[in-house]
């Protein structure tokens, strides 16, 4: 039998589908490159489980970090929960991991695109989500909003 649901929990519904697009995006760019002149600035929580990356650089960022790519990256691997790349970081490539849940911001600049994820760190992995589970939860605090900034041309 199916339980019934008292409420929609569009928070969860919302963030899930955005960082299906962050997903998607950095998968073109993993099997094709950067088409043209795209490329992508991605803002994420440095102190989020499951994010990997080299000592000097948790201890520079230690809650947040901005990366970009764009011309100098290699290894862009896209799995449902995370991706990896290597970044080079004076002059010594390093392997950097980011689970979806850690990202707060995700723009390409070309395109005139951006999101911004306020509510990311709610969201422990994108496969561990049960919808119908997280909508019976009783919210903590008000629902934030989720910001989506679209300035695509008209």
């Amino acid at each position: 039998m199916t339980d019934f649901l008292d409420e929609i929990n569009y928070d969860k519904l919302i963030s899930k589908n955005l960082l299906g697009v962050v997903r998607d995006a950095l998968k073109i760019a993993s099997t094709q490159g950067l088409p043209g002149e795209n490329h992508f600035y991605i803002t994420f929580k440095t102190n989020v489980a499951d994010v990997v990356l080299p000592k000097m650089l948790k201890i520079q960022y230690p809650e947040n970090m901005t990366i970009v790519l764009q011309h100098q990256f290699s290894d862009l691997v896209v799995t449902e929960d995370k991706f990896s790349v290597i970044l080079v970081f004076g002059g010594v490539p390093y392997t950097l991991v980011v689970p979806f849940s850690a990202i707060t911001y995700f723009a390409d600049p070309f395109a005139k695109f951006g999101l911004s994820f306020e509510m990311a760190e709610r969201v422990s992995k994108l496969e561990d989500i049960d919808i119908e589970q997280a909508q019976k939860k009783e919210p903590s605090a008000p629902a934030e909003v989720i910001s989506i900034d679209n300035f695509r041309k008209k």
